[in-house]
């Protein structure tokens, strides 16, 4: 560990020199590039110091006790001491944090599927609540939601909605969303007031750009159809509705939100990227699997990851044994102390891995 630090150590060193250089500068993309690798160093070469500081202060402290007869300076030796090794043990443990490889989608925008599953209408109508506990959380972040696709069912919920939410980090904090979320209320529906049990399906998939996925277009469908539902005056009376069908994987896409049929294909291109994107993506995880298995879960679409239990009004993370007595609170959005327990829990889990 201490070779790669002082590698990464002499890059900085030469990162800061060169994102100084007036050449360099003056070519802004390279200029970019070493700025965001300089960025990316610096917080690992911030605790690689801070942890040799500490060392350093535990060496001072056992001369200073071995050395000295007077005995003011050896009780403050002796505290001194007590507080840097309590220190370093913290500090070890940010520094092997911040060493963890980087998920390269942290950073990236995410595309959220939601489907309703067993539980018919009632189970439609939890995916809106998703959906609205999403974008809530997402609003807290100053990150911005956007509808892509919905299939409204009669009662107001969603069967199924496809939406994107833009921000910096947003899949970091997202991708643990991935997986079956269970639903236990009283329907508004039943008049017998018995609690019933449904299920929804969340996809959390990392936005892939061009550059991220090549895709032919000659391996792509496109058919138009008139759009159908609620959609206003507009709707029935232009072919603006798109659907893609990427033949090689046989996904099928659907969008008809907009009245316009490029906007239409634009949104469905953008779906269609990101589950190709999260095909691969899902191969290579495979792969790594055998080696290492986060402790938050596989990210199986069918894995039952939380219950929210409306009676008790307790959210159960199913992954990480976490009850939180607030359901109100995070059908509203407020999702922090979940998402850091789980964030924690896969740190560890990678930790212990090293």
């Amino acid at each position: 560990m201490f070779d790669r630090l002082s590698e990464l150590e002499s890059k900085f060193e030469e990162l800061s020199q060169s994102v100084n250089d007036p050449e360099v500068i003056s070519d802004q993309n390279r200029w970019r590039t070493l700025m965001k690798e300089h960025s990316d160093l610096a917080p690992i070469i911030e605790s690689y110091k801070e942890y040799k500081d500490t060392v350093q202060n535990i060496s001072d402290a056992k001369e200073m006790l071995e050395e000295s007869d007077d005995e003011d300076m050896r009780q403050l030796a002796k505290e001194e001491l007590k507080e840097s090794q309590d220190k370093l043990e913290e500090v070890t443990k940010t520094l092997k944090l911040r060493l963890l490889p980087k998920d390269p989608n942290d950073d990236k925008n995410v595309i959220v599927e939601i489907r309703g599953g067993a539980g018919g209408d009632e189970a439609a109508l939890f995916a809106y609540t998703l959906f609205r506990m999403y974008s809530h959380y997402a609003e807290g972040h100053r990150w911005k939601p956007e509808i892509l696709s919905a299939n409204e069912s009669e009662l107001g919920g969603f069967k199924e909605v496809v939406f994107m939410i833009q921000g910096k980090g947003a899949y970091s904090r997202l991708k643990y969303e991935s997986g079956v979320h269970r639903v236990q209320r009283i329907p508004v529906t039943e008049s017998g007031g018995r609690i019933h049990t449904s299920t929804v399906t969340v996809a959390v998939l990392p936005e892939a750009e061009e550059v991220d996925v090549q895709i032919d277009a000659n391996d792509i469908r496109v058919d138009v159809f008139r759009s159908s539902g609620n959609g206003g005056q507009s709707v029935n009376t232009t072919d603006s509705a798109v659907r893609l069908t990427h033949m090689p994987s046989g996904i099928v896409i659907s969008c008809q939100d907009e009245k316009s049929q490029l906007k239409n294909k634009d949104k469905a291109m953008k779906i269609l990227r990101a589950k190709l994107y999260d095909l691969e993506q899902s191969k290579q995880h495979a792969q790594l699997s055998a080696e290492r298995k986060s402790q938050v879960g596989t990210g199986d679409r069918s894995e039952r990851i939380r219950t929210y239990n409306y009676p008790q009004g307790r959210v159960t993370d199913h992954r990480v044994s976490l009850t939180l007595h607030k359901l109100d609170a995070v059908l509203n959005g407020d999702l922090t102390e979940i998402v850091d327990t789980l964030v924690t829990a896969d740190q560890a889990s990678k930790l212990g891995g090293e």
